[in-house]
């Protein structure tokens, strides 16, 4: 009995220690598998971190562009919108210089045109005071005509004893007379005289000289009429008159000269009024249409803005849906790898539980066979061994049934463990369907 006694110690000593053995081992197992399962998260998580690194230099890259393009098209733009002020303030310049211009030249039109009318009005004065002394000049001068024949008649009848001579001379100067006296008329009826009285370039000056020379010549006719007749005087009056009349006719011949020249100018500054109209016309239509330009090229730059803006939009909406679903595919990712990292860690426990229960499973059959051996050798009918040996086949089947629960749940784990790696592949395969969508 007390070696079945210490037999039985021995073996539960053993049995404890190898029970102690087995856990070792499984710890040394676990440490190893954690080993692994560290490294591959490493390398998971560096990966993750080089793709998330290329898509935001792709994005950075994609970034600068739409800012490079959108640099430029607005440097595009403000030359565009610097030429068109540019030429812009060019048109208001000169149409301001033009409106100066057409200003002046209207002042001056207005001037030449009151000058002209004050010019009409003395032209229609002139011509009055001409009518009025042209009829004094034909009274005076049929008069003076038939007063001179009549002293011609009485001299012929009373000097018989003149010489022809006298006489001839007489006539000379009495047709002189009579030539001057009917010529004076046809000067007065001068078509240079009329021509210029009707422009009405006659000035103050020259009317005031009219009106000496008719006083005088009514003085002249009158003492002609009372006197007797004085050829030196008379032809010293001529002359005078002559030389006045020759003044007269310079002086309107200048007048008209003036008048002409006036004339031109006035239709040279209505031809400049004409063409600075008609480049104000071209003006202000290049101003139209330069406006209507500016109005497209507006309206376009709006449109295109209103496209670039919806197609910004839309990426950045894209964008944010592709980050809300990779952040939503990464958590996932992360849920599963912890599930994963605890169905591995229950999967080393039970691996190692199992190896556990083998080793006491072969350390109880060894001690089985062991105690049978004993037991064939030593004396059958012993009752004392038989309860033992009953004891031991007890234990010995319950320890069969935990080991056969093991197994069981260990195949359940197996299986587990198979559809989380199913899982976890397929949510890796989307996430890299996704990745590659995004690139």
């Amino acid at each position: 009995m007390s070696q079945v006694t210490s037999s039985t110690t021995q073996s539960a000593s053993a049995a404890q220690a190898g029970r102690r053995l087995p856990n070792n081992d499984a710890a040394v197992c676990v440490g190893v598998a954690g080993g692994g399962y560290g490294e591959t998260e490493w390398e998971a998580r560096e990966s993750q971190r080089q793709r998330e690194l290329h898509e935001a230099r792709a994005r950075a890259a994609q970034m600068e562009k739409t800012m490079k393009w959108w640099s430029d098209c607005t440097a595009n733009w403000r030359e565009k919108w610097s030429k068109v002020r540019n030429e812009r303030n060019k048109a208001r310049e000169e149409s301001k210089q033009l409106n100066i211009k057409l200003d002046v030249a209207m002042k001056e039109a207005h001037s030449l045109k009151r000058e002209k009318n004050d010019l009409e009005l003395q032209i229609t004065q002139l011509k009055k005071e001409m009518e009025n002394v042209h009829s004094l000049m034909m009274k005076h001068a049929g008069q003076f005509h038939r007063a001179d024949t009549n002293e011609d008649a009485e001299a012929n009848g009373r000097d018989a004893n003149c010489s022809p001579d006298i006489s001839s001379d007489g006539l000379k100067n009495v047709n002189s007379e009579d030539g001057l006296v009917t010529k004076l008329p046809n000067d007065v009826k001068d078509l240079d005289i009329e021509e210029f009285a009707l422009k009405g370039a006659m000035p103050k000056h020259l009317s005031e000289l009219d009106e000496a020379a008719a006083a005088e010549e009514k003085r002249l006719i009158q003492q002609l009429s009372k006197d007797d007749f004085d050829e030196d005087y008379l032809l010293q009056k001529i002359s005078m008159l002559q030389l006045r009349l020759d003044e007269a006719q310079k002086t309107l011949q200048a007048e008209r000269d003036e008048k002409h020249e006036l004339h031109k100018s006035i239709e040279k500054l209505a031809l400049e009024l004409q063409d600075v109209r008609g480049r104000q016309e071209e003006l202000r239509s290049a101003k139209q249409e330069a406006v209507r330009e500016l109005l497209t090229l507006q309206e376009q730059h709006r449109a295109e803005m209103r496209i670039v803006n919806n197609s910004l939009q839309e990426e950045i909406a894209a964008r944010e849906n592709l980050e809300r679903r990779l952040s939503e595919l990464r958590t996932e990712l992360e849920h599963l790898q912890a599930e994963n990292a605890s169905e591995w860690g229950k999967r080393e426990r039970l691996e190692s539980e199992k190896l556990a229960l083998e080793r006491d499973n072969k350390k109880l059959r060894a001690e089985l066979r062991d105690y049978q051996e004993r037991s064939d050798r030593k004396c059958r009918p012993m009752q004392a061994n038989d309860v033992e040996l009953r004891a031991l086949q007890q234990e010995l089947s319950e320890r069969n049934k935990e080991i056969s629960e093991v197994k069981m749940s260990h195949a359940k784990l197996k299986k587990l463990l198979a559809e989380t790696n199913t899982e976890l592949g397929h949510a890796v395969r989307r996430a890299e369907q996704y990745e590659a969508e995004k690139s």
